[in-house]
């Protein structure tokens, strides 16, 4: 709106009328600038004549310009002016009238209309203004181009006779709702007329000056272009959310069959309808893969599948389930011999050279599938078989960015495989290692009977640490041993076989507990792989004496034994860890071991085990060895086999055993018991050179008793020569004991600590001949330090 002020004048350049607009647009009121001269108003520059008058319109019938105004205070204000003369009555003579307005205000006016003119005609936006009928009142040409109007003429139709029937209907009714709730719609994308395209909707309520509706806006921007590059976007972020989520998904797998399971579901239904991976026989069945030059006979067997939705007949057609080996259809074979993706994007390209009736004939008949991507898994130059992919119905066919992202995905799943198979068989390699390097069989002892269990973990890494044996002793005595070597993989298992042959040797030594393990804790460079990777292994080591009921126990940083057994006086069954120094690992230098003695009732259980089998991510060890206790306790006795005992403890502290996360586990357990009556004689003789006799006599008796009369004579010279040493030297009591069992033991015990040493006698010495006939006449014999001095042994052999 424009305020327009007018004022008449006449021939005298007297104002004779001023309306009330120009008043107070010249902040005068109308009354007083009657009779004023017309320059008075006005403002001109100095010297100059004012550039408007009577004879100046009068002369050229009318004038146009600008003219500068001066209000009461002086301050100058530009105005439009428009001036004609008009009749007037003959004794006024001729007026003129001049039509004024703010020249400011005009050139608002103007830019605005300037602005909806370009904004009609230059802007790229189509735009539409409906009335309150809504029907078309203006559109510009960017709005007929998209619209498709051509030289139609749209003003006074309605969107429902100018667009198609759908999308006319819908417009319409949100310009209805629109005009009625004057609430926008904003970017509301919408489908080209035509159909192949995509627009974005915006409606408008127009308003006037007192808020009554004027119609509608409406502007439409052709977004196709927009759209396509957003679809292209979106699709990229899902081919790159679809590898991510494969590798994910296959990154912790180590097994080909659980890949493969994987690999298939994790293509359908997000990538296709239904997948299949079928790998080259050999290597579903744990073998290495044929060479390329002879994949011409190969067969492949199926190991994962996927469909969209599972039935009885989908699961028959896709042969969910079976496992046996199939030579590859005519278009597979193809892939497979030359390693080369492909896209059947017709049936009958899927279906050539196929027989009729064969079952993938029916599958793919039945299944209405449509397209099928053929991708080798090919990794490190090996071919491991084949990906198929399948659309199925009316689902948009593959094409080539497709086929290049199934590609892929195919190298990605071609060498999570090929690791599978490698890690399969490094694993193999390390059981087959880590097997042989353990106890074939464990020997039947008398005083004790032996269960074990060793299980590798699932992951071929964890593989290679873990041992336990038993060894036999002198005087029927018997050593129990378990470790763990730190570390993992076929270096360890190395390092395992080591320490477990040098424990047997050190063990015929007869030496003390913890004498031993600071033996071998001095072999510790020597046994080391490599010198920057020294050995570091824990170890318990415990010797048992059926005839005393002594156990003897030191460790090197090793979880304690649990000792299981009946106490009085309600005859229940208690287990509890054996109380010893921690002691340090074995590998590190210049440390000691300590040992302890312990008297053990009758079937006593002594555990031993390693840490696979109590340690979890989430708890203390001391929670797990707490566990295992409780399980012993209520398993143990007498009656009980212990292997059921070592099935039970592995079934219930270690039930997921083959999860990746889990350890190796060595488990030991040993009833422990004394000698029968009938298999042990021993006794005490002062340290007198009279006792020599009375030793042979209960010797040889003892010997008679037990049927063993061809072992009278040598057992006979070998205890007098050994009693007589023990006297000769001794200044305490000298102690014989004889133990029968798959040979005959005899031992004498003295308190002198120094061992006696082999010399040759010469023909004038008249003595140091008996440890050469001890030696000659025994099958093997010995000397061990005990607490109280020594004691040297000898065997000999005897019938069943």
């Amino acid at each position: 709106m424009l305020p327009v002020g007018f004022l008449v004048f006449d021939d005298t350049d007297r104002v004779v009328l001023c309306s009330p607009t120009l008043g107070a647009i010249l902040d005068r009121p109308p009354a007083r600038a009657v009779g004023t001269r017309l320059a008075e108003l006005l403002v001109a520059d100095a010297g100059d004549e004012p550039p408007f008058d009577h004879h100046t319109v009068l002369a050229h019938g009318g004038w146009r310009g600008c003219l500068r105004m001066r209000r009461p205070d002086g301050s100058p204000v530009e105005l439009e002016c428009r001036a004609v003369p008009f009749g007037t009555p003959d004794d006024l003579g001729p007026l003129i009238l001049a039509n004024l307005v703010e020249a400011d205000r005009v050139r608002e006016v103007e830019q605005r209309l300037a602005i909806l003119d370009g904004l009609l005609t230059a802007s790229p936006l189509g735009i539409a203004i409906f009335d309150t009928s809504l029907r078309y009142v203006r559109v510009n040409d960017a709005l007929r181009e998209l619209h498709a109007l051509g030289d139609r003429e749209p003003r006074g139709l309605t969107v429902l006779d100018v667009l198609p029937t759908p999308a006319g209907q819908e417009i319409h009714r949100l310009q209805q709702e629109v005009l009625r709730t004057g609430q926008s719609v904003i970017d509301l994308v919408v489908s080209s007329p035509d159909g192949e395209g995509a627009q974005s909707l915006s409606l408008g309520r127009l308003l006037d000056r007192e808020g009554e509706p004027l119609g509608v806006s409406c502007t439409v921007l052709d977004i196709s272009e927009r759209r396509e590059a957003l679809a292209k976007i979106e699709r990229a972020r899902q081919r790159l959310a679809l590898l991510n989520d494969l590798g994910n998904a296959l990154g912790d797998l180590l097994d080909v069959h659980r890949i493969s399971e994987t690999l298939a579901k994790q293509l359908v239904p997000r990538f296709g309808d239904y997948s299949s991976v079928q790998l080259l026989a050999p290597l579903a069945s744990g073998d290495d893969p044929a060479p390329g030059d002879s994949l011409d006979d190969a067969q492949l067997v199926q190991l994962g599948v996927a469909a969209k939705r599972h039935t009885e007949e989908i699961d028959r057609l896709l042969q969910v389930g079976v496992a046996q080996p199939f030579p590859p259809a005519p278009v597979l074979a193809n892939s497979l011999a030359r390693g080369v993706p492909r896209l059947a994007d017709e049936r009958r390209t899927i279906l050539a050279g196929l027989p009729s009736g064969s079952p993938m004939e029916e599958a793919v008949v039945s299944l209405d599938i449509r397209s099928m991507l053929i991708l080798p898994l090919r990794a490190r130059g090996t071919t491991l078989g084949l990906l198929l992919i399948s659309r199925a119905g009316r689902r948009t066919p593959f094409d080539r960015e497709d086929l290049a992202l199934a590609a892929e995905a195919a190298a990605r799943a071609a060498i999570s495989l090929d690791n599978a198979r490698l890690y399969a068989r490094e694993r193999e390699g390390a059981l087959m290692l880590q097997r042989s390097l353990l106890p074939r069989w464990l020997p039947e002892l008398p005083g004790a009977s032996v269960s074990h269990r060793y299980v590798p973990s699932a992951s071929g890494a964890e593989i290679g640490g873990d041992w336990f044996d038993v060894i036999p002793l002198a005087g029927g005595r018997m050593a129990f041993v378990i470790g763990d070597v730190t570390g993992h993989g076929l270096r360890a298992a190395a390092t395992m076989g080591q320490l477990r042959t040098a424990v047997r040797t050190l063990a015929t030594l007869d030496l003390a507990p913890s004498e031993l393990l600071r033996r071998i804790n001095d072999l510790g460079e020597d046994i080391a792989q490599h010198p920057d990777d020294p050995m570091m292994a824990t170890c318990v080591y415990a010797v048992y004496d059926p005839a005393t009921r002594i156990c003897t126990v030191a460790k090197a940083g090793h979880l304690p034994p649990v000792l299981v057994s009946r106490e009085a006086p309600d005859g229940r069954w208690r287990a509890r860890p054996l109380e010893l120094p921690a002691g340090m690992p074995l590998g590190v230098s210049g440390i000691s071991f300590e040992e302890r003695r312990v008297e053990l009732p009758e079937d006593t259980l002594l555990v031993l085990y390693t840490d696979g089998l109590i340690e979890t991510r989430d708890e203390d060890l001391g929670v797990g060895l707490s566990r295992l206790c409780t399980l012993l306790e209520r398993i143990s006795g007498t009656d009980v086999p212990l292997g059921l005992v070592c099935d039970h403890l592995i079934g219930a502290l270690r039930p997921n055993v083959q999860d990746h996360d889990s350890d190796d586990v060595a488990l030991l357990i040993a009833r422990l018991g004394g000698l029968p009556p009938d298999q042990l004689a021993s006794w005490t003789f002062a340290a007198d050179r009279q006792v020599v006799r009375e030793a042979r006599r209960a010797v040889v008796r003892t010997l008679r008793d037990w049927g063993l009369d061809e072992l009278v004579d040598p057992a006979e010279l070998l205890v007098s020569e050994l009693v007589t040493n023990a006297v000769r030297h001794a200044r305490g009591p000298v102690e014989v004991r004889v133990v029968r069992g798959s040979s005959l033991l005899i031992e004498v015990t003295d308190p002198v600590p120094d061992p006696p040493h082999e010399r040759t006698a010469t023909p004038d010495d008249e003595g140091g001949r008996g440890l050469s006939i001890v030696s000659r006449e025994a099958r093997r014999w010995g000397t061990r330090s005990g607490p109280a001095g020594k004691t040297v042994w000898f065997e000999l052999p005897h019938g069943p």
